[in-house]
This record gives C-alpha cells, structure tokens and sequence, in this order.
C-alpha cells in the first residue's frame, strides 16, 4: 500500500505525526516548527524529513522545488487567542491563532486530500459576543476552499490520557469520504460562516464519539519528577514542549479511519 504523505504544520515535538505513523499508512515528508527546542526532537526521531521554520514563509513553490508531494495537512494552529485561559483576541490578523489563514492558504496551494485540525475546545463555542463565530470562520474557509468537514471534541482522558485535556478535531477532505462519523452521510462544509443558529452546527460532535462511557475524565495527573540535574532552561522547555503536543493516540486512531475510509 502506498502511504499518504504528510506535511506536519506547527509540529511541536511531532505527535500528529508520531500517531498517524503508527498506523503504517502514512510517511511524514515535511515539518514547519519556528521553535528551536522542538526542531532538536523532530531532528533526532525522524533524521531524513526536512523541516522549514517559518509557515508564512513555506509555499507550495517551495515544496515542489524540494521535491514534496503532500496527501495530508495537519496541523494544531496557535490556541492563545481562541482558548479561555487566553486573552481571546480571537483569529483576526496580527493574533497568533490568525496563523490559521496559513494552513487555509497551503490548502489552496496544494490541494492536499485530507486535512487535519486540532485545537482547543473552545473553537467550538467563541467569541462570547458571536457564539460559534470562530469555528464558523474556519468550516467556511474550508468550504471556499472545496472541502468538507466533520469534527469530534475528543478528551486525550478518554483514550487513555491520565488528564482531560479536551480538544476539537476536525477532518476535512474533498472526495466527501465521512471519516469520523462513517454512518452518518451528511455534509458540513457549507455551513454559512458563524452558522451558530443551525442545530447541525451547535449539536454535532460535543460529546462526541469517542468518549466512552465509564472512561473517568476527571482528576489529577501524576505528578512529573524532574531529575535535578536538568539545567531549569531544559526543563522549561521540555515542559512547554510537552504543553504544546498532541496526544498521539488520537491522531493514530484518527489516521486508522482515515485508512478504512480509503479501502
């Protein structure tokens, strides 16, 4: 079988990849990391895969200069503005969470077949003055861009996670292949922007799928024991590092049926 290829943006230290990889379906050809620490660990665990630094700089020019081809975007656009421990400055230009029109941009130049998001939960419900205005900012870029979308707010403490952590995944593709909710034919990518009155778009997905009941989402995590010869810089960012990836898991079960969806 031909593995889908992957271009990994806003990698972090690669859990996206690390989790679609373990399928054996998919091969990560490209990163795009600004922070240094994590380029170190993309560097060690996958030695060959080139990594570009600044995503508004990287083009699909470029990448078919270098020889890339892509089936598959992922990537887990800045939360500072959009989660509720932030200022919630929203996606406008200037914020950081506004790097998202990157990933809409390299979408348009690539055409990639699938796409696939993470972010905070509260994509789902802000800005408080607009409900649902931000995730319909990002369901109708999709749509001007031919694609379709299903998304799952999927808790990393329902698959396995000692925490919560809840976040929003989103799988778009062009083919109107249904990947998240296979038995529910239906098509959301032209959900007019900040759709929050329709019941499709206020319903779908916020208890989601995969949270299977009797799974305890709730407590502490176990508390991380440093070894004190780590100078405080390293722990710093290995701490933030481990803040800002993704829970392997769940793109690995994501890639899975994305898989099936293709047989």
């Amino acid at each position: 079988m031909t593995k889908l290829r992957v271009l990994d943006l806003f990698s972090g230290i690669g859990g996206f990849s690390l989790g679609l990889e373990r399928t054996g379906g998919f091969e990560t050809v490209a990163f795009c990391e600004i922070e240094e620490f994590p380029r170190k660990v993309l560097a060690k665990h996958w030695p060959g895969v080139p990594c570009y630094e600044d995503v508004t700089k990287l083009t699909g020019d470029i990448l078919e200069r270098d020889g890339i081809s892509v089936d598959v975007i992922t990537g887990g656009f800045p939360c500072q503005d959009i989660s509720t421990a932030g200022k919630r400055a929203g996606m406008g230009e200037g914020t950081r969470s506004g790097l998202w029109s990157e990933i809409v941009r390299l979408i348009g130049e690539l055409r990639p077949r699938y796409v696939i998001v993470e972010n905070v939960a509260n994509l789902l419900s802000g800005p408080s003055e607009k409900r649902g205005g931000w995730f319909g900012r990002i369901l109708g870029d999709l749509a001007e861009c031919g694609y379709d979308a299903e998304w799952e707010n999927i808790p990393a403490g329902a698959v396995g996670a000692p925490h919560r952590r809840e976040r929003v995944w989103i799988v778009a593709n062009a083919e109107e292949k249904y990947v998240l909710h296979p038995n529910k034919k239906r098509s959301w990518g032209n959900i007019e922007r900040a759709s929050s009155e329709c019941p499709a778009f206020r319903g779908v997905g916020i208890r989601g799928i995969w949270n299977a009941p009797g799974i305890a989402l709730g407590g502490e995590p176990p508390i991380c024991k440093l070894d004190e010869r780590l100078s405080r810089v390293m722990v710093q960012n290995q701490l933030a590092a481990f803040g800002n990836t993704v829970y392997p898991k769940i793109p690995e079960m994501i890639g899975r049926a994305i898989l099936e969806a293709e047989q």
